[in-house]
């Protein structure tokens, strides 16, 4: 039973290790055996198969009662199960995409509501909706809009400023 503790702590060990180096055995042989080992030997994936082999053979020895060497094949074939299922949870993770940063030009187009009163060709504030967000943008404009008018965007001439027209309805 030591031995099996002892490869189910070493697994537990090189887990925490992963967290601290992230990537070390990642890339390390890449293209081995024409691919077939790609991302098979990170540090997580190697680190779920000696833990659940160690505490899988705990387990069937002696909580089942299973002989050495049976235990060692049930704690393999746990050990297996788990690097398995450690590859694909990490391929899914990095295959995760997030949207693109809203940019200025995203603007262009959009509605707001004017919050500040907006003068001709002087400066009001409107809210407008961005990536989700409500965000707050000094807002010029040709002629007067008044306070809780809808606008839209024409124009973004800097990172905090619009230009905007009334909605006509």
């Amino acid at each position: 039973m030591a031995w099996f503790l002892g490869i189910g702590i070493t697994g537990v060990v090189l887990l925490v290790l992963s967290l601290i180096f992230d990537g070390l055995l990642d890339g390390l042989f890449d293209g081995a055996l024409g691919g077939a080992l790609d991302g098979w030997l990170s540090l997580p994936v190697i680190a779920g198969f000696l833990s659940m082999t160690g505490f899988g053979g705990v387990i069937a020895h002696e909580g089942l009662g299973v002989a050495p060497v049976g235990a060692t094949a049930i704690g393999a074939v746990a050990g297996v199960g788990t690097a398995w299922l450690t590859y694909r949870l990490s391929r899914l993770l990095l295959r995760d995409q997030t949207d693109a940063t809203p940019t200025g030009n995203d603007l262009i187009g959009t509605s707001g509501n004017v919050v500040t009163a907006i003068p001709a060709g002087g400066f009001g504030e409107i809210l407008v909706r961005l990536g989700g967000q409500t965000v707050k943008f000094a807002a010029r404009s040709a002629v007067p809009v008044a306070r809780g008018s809808e606008v839209w965007v024409e124009a973004v001439p800097s990172p905090t400023s619009v230009v905007v027209r009334p909605v006509e309805r």
